[in-house]
């Protein structure tokens, strides 16, 4: 039996499949993949990402720390304001990716991925150093919830809940939830972040209110057929948006730089993995590769151009919006421009496609 997150009776209740993911028991799906998908992107769905960390860093050196350990320029963000990032090894290759939150100048909190959980807690707890910071893993205490889709701000509207904006996120007060774990305060988050590519919100609130808020989403939800969505439709959603995934996509082998997330390296000082990062000699960068057909690549497929083997897929599904296959991949950076031929190796059969930027659905 694997973990579980606070809503696991509510997804058997909904007949979801269950299955193992990264040590936990997650809904893989509650119907079709397709409608889940289709839901959100033509109308609104909610996820259960509680299996996700919660880790919160207070102190007085608290930014000074954070600006060490990442390649982005923390001392430019306000209260109440998020950013995506990555923690880098010392060779610059991404250790994870994740969202990191400003509540103050003394306290933040991050949210890195299942998987990485430990591993980014004991990575921080490694460098801390002489700086006076204190790390607290408050993963068993928060649960999260992602309402996403284009219809998702009419629902926040029946909660008399405003949309906080892409990236900046504030306190609900109430009476019934306490966020202490995070805030200090009575209430839960809204945040305007989310792995759809979609408009939406991501709800931080405690375990124990969980069940309350994703039931009370269900029921706005089908005013506008909207549905709940598992695993598998969050994995084509940020696949045709071109977002990574941690420990599929990148594990610790590649650079920001390579992995097309160039935007984040703000940071004109001295951090974890800059000066390996400036010294790789890497000619590949990720790209999205539109498939002729719907033959579905897999993760390890060759890229060719002619006879040339120029890389390799990463992750790859039929996208529901495009109505054929897409792959994720590694290439040479010689045939990184949009438009430009290649070949996708499927069990032997080479199938015609062409390069786009990872962003596949606008």
């Amino acid at each position: 039996m694997g973990k579980r997150t606070p809503l696991y009776d509510d997804h058997l209740k909904l007949n979801a499949t269950m299955v193992d993911f990264h040590g936990w028991d997650m809904p893989m799906q509650y119907g079709k993949i397709l409608d889940e998908h289709m839901a959100v992107r033509e109308r609104a769905g909610i996820f259960d990402v509680s299996h996700m960390g919660d880790i919160v860093i207070s102190g007085k050196d608290s930014e000074k720390f954070l600006n060490f350990m990442f390649p982005s320029d923390v001392s430019v963000l306000k209260d109440g304001t998020a950013i995506y990032t990555a923690f880098l090894n010392d060779d610059g290759n991404i250790i994870d990716d994740t969202i990191l939150y400003r509540l103050s100048g003394t306290k933040y909190f991050i949210v890195p991925n299942a998987a990485t959980t430990d591993v980014v807690l004991k990575w921080m707890e490694s460098h801390t150093g002489d700086f006076d910071v204190t790390i607290e893993n408050v993963s068993d205490y928060i649960a999260c919830i992602a309402l996403q889709g284009k219809r998702s701000e009419e629902i926040l509207e029946k909660m008399k809940i405003k949309y906080p904006g892409e990236f900046k996120f504030y306190e609900v007060t109430s009476n019934d939830f306490s966020l202490n774990r995070i805030t200090g305060n009575h209430g839960y988050i809204v945040s305007g972040t989310g792995y759809t590519g979609e408009k939406g919100v991501e709800f931080l609130v405690p375990s124990e209110n969980a069940s309350e808020l994703w039931n009370k989403l269900l029921l706005f939800l089908r005013d506008i057929d909207g549905l709940p969505c598992g695993l598998g439709s969050r994995d084509t959603l940020r696949m045709e948006k071109g977002m990574l995934l941690s420990g599929t996509d990148f594990s610790s082998d590649r650079n920001p730089r390579e992995c097309s997330i160039s935007f984040i390296l703000t940071n004109r000082g001295n951090f974890i993995g800059r000066e390996g990062m400036e010294m790789s000699q890497s000619q590949e960068i990720f790209r999205g590769i539109k498939i002729d057909g719907k033959i579905i690549p897999r993760s390890g497929s060759m890229v060719m151009a002619g006879d040339r083997i120029i890389g390799k897929v990463t992750s790859g599904t039929l996208s529901p919006v495009l109505g054929r296959s897409i792959a994720l991949a590694f290439i040479d950076k010689n045939f990184s421009k949009s438009g430009t031929k290649v070949d996708v190796v499927v069990r032997d059969k080479r199938l015609p496609g062409e390069v786009s930027r990872p962003r596949m659905v606008p």
